[in-house]
């Protein structure tokens, strides 16, 4: 009698496991959080994680509306203050996938932690390089920061994949780009009310909300354990080869269109914070901040949206990237004509490029992360991450090199990319089903 008890619990217990994924893959979703409503926990796990990009672009963007005062007070050229943007984004770029591997070697929060701090640190150095007038000292301060920030929101997304599975990692992973994309419409103002006290005052306010993100990293995410020792780094190489050669004709293109479409994001809104304060706008401080805010707001707004409704649904998904692909070729293409007649009519354009951009970007973070098993997510997030970063490094000087050409060839060029990046989508990300098993 006891053993037949014990049976019927032994095969009880048995059909609850999915035979359909290893074993290895079976005892990641069990460490992983279920898609239950969202306790009080998990909401504060949710705005810890969301902090970390939101820190990382208040670092960047909250620079952009203050550029011009830049060139002025230190007597630099156009090219020069874009290189504050640029350097920061190279570097982190060229460093995120050696952060990407040493957080899948060690943990993630063992590298967030200290590239928090690097961040923030560096910040108060580019400030004092402001105070002491010495463009040198800016340049190797945004150099060290970009380093930190390479092991900030690449690591986050990793760590997001890691803490939850089905709709709520998709939530979550969409709440990243909404917190990301939440920066980018704050920042221009925050910006531009810090300059009304001092040009360089935004060098040392991201240090502050810096700091408010390391806590919370530290204090409220639980990273879950390894279930198994890293494999060395020879293996894991081959690993992500393999990945790669398995799936790298979706894998590269989605690197490539979510590199277009920041490229695009942070070249518009240098060319915006460049033209609307002279002729015919002349907008300039706080009203400028705001004018730049609403095409981002766009993006925000469906980047949370779109978060929240695709869970893991591949079908979906295809839809929303192609759909989100078409709104960005389709505006820009206007823009070739309608730059120069109505602010109303450009800037809604711009909206509604910005718009395709926040369909398309929760989609690929979702996939992306839903494609490779825990022991090589960071990497593969971190080359996504690393490609996304040099799309926002040379935004802004590639800009303003169209600029000298014509305002069309800014537009032309970049629904050229729009439509390309859409043919490539197209053809080869189809995915179907279930994202992630």
């Amino acid at each position: 009698m006891e053993k037949a008890k014990t049976k019927k619990l032994r095969i009880a217990f048995e059909s609850d496991i999915d035979y359909s994924t290893t074993k290895d893959e079976q005892t990641g979703k069990n460490n992983q959080k279920e898609d239950k409503p969202e306790s009080k926990g998990l909401i504060w796990e949710f705005i810890a994680i969301a902090s970390v990009p939101l820190v990382l672009v208040l670092g960047n963007s909250m620079l952009v509306p203050i550029l011009p005062d830049m060139q002025e007070r230190l007597g630099i050229s156009q090219f020069q203050s874009s290189l504050v943007i640029t350097l920061f984004s190279v570097t982190a770029g060229l460093v995120i996938p050696i952060a990407g591997y040493l957080s899948d070697r060690f943990s993630r929060k063992a590298i967030m932690i200290p590239s928090l701090i690097i961040y923030g640190g560096a910040g108060i150095l580019a400030g004092l390089g402001a105070v002491w007038n010495s463009y040198t000292v800016i340049i190797a301060a945004r150099a060290i920061q970009g380093m930190g920030a390479a092991g900030t929101a690449p690591i986050a997304m990793a760590l997001a994949g890691d803490l939850y599975k089905e709709g709520t990692e998709s939530k979550a992973l969409g709440l990243t780009e909404a917190s990301n994309g939440t920066g980018k419409v704050v920042s221009p103002i925050l910006g531009s009310l810090l300059a009304l006290i001092v040009w360089y005052a935004a060098f040392f306010a991201f240090p502050v909300f810096c700091l408010l993100s390391l806590l919370a990293v530290m204090f409220l995410l639980k990273e879950p354990k390894k279930e198994q020792a890293p494999p060395k780094l020879g293996e894991y190489l081959r690993n992500i080869g393999a990945i790669l050669k398995q799936k790298g004709r979706w894998l590269i293109t989605s690197f490539f269109a979510g590199s277009m479409a920041l490229f695009v994001l942070f070249g518009v809104l240098f060319y915006l914070s460049d033209i609307l304060e002279v002729a015919p706008y002349h907008i300039d401080g706080v009203m400028k901040g705001l004018v730049l805010a609403i095409p981002l707001l766009g993006m925000v707004v469906t980047s949370y949206t779109t978060g929240s409704l695709i869970k893991k649904n591949g079908t979906l998904m295809r839809w929303l990237i192609n759909i989100g692909l078409v709104l960005m070729t389709v505006s820009l293409g206007f823009c070739i004509w309608f730059y120069n007649k109505s602010i109303y009519v450009f800037i809604g354009l711009l909206t509604l490029s910005s718009i395709g951009t926040g369909l398309l970007l929760p989609c690929l973070n979702t996939m992306i992360t839903g494609s490779v098993q825990r022991e090589q997510r960071g990497m593969i997030t971190s080359l996504y991450s690393s490609l996304r970063f040099l799309g926002v490094a040379f935004g802004p000087p590639l800009f303003g090199w169209m600029m000298d050409k014509s305002h069309q060839t800014v537009f032309i060029t970049v629904t050229s990319m729009s439509l390309l990046t859409l043919i490539l989508a197209f053809f080869f990300i189809k995915p179907q089903g279930k994202i992630g098993g």
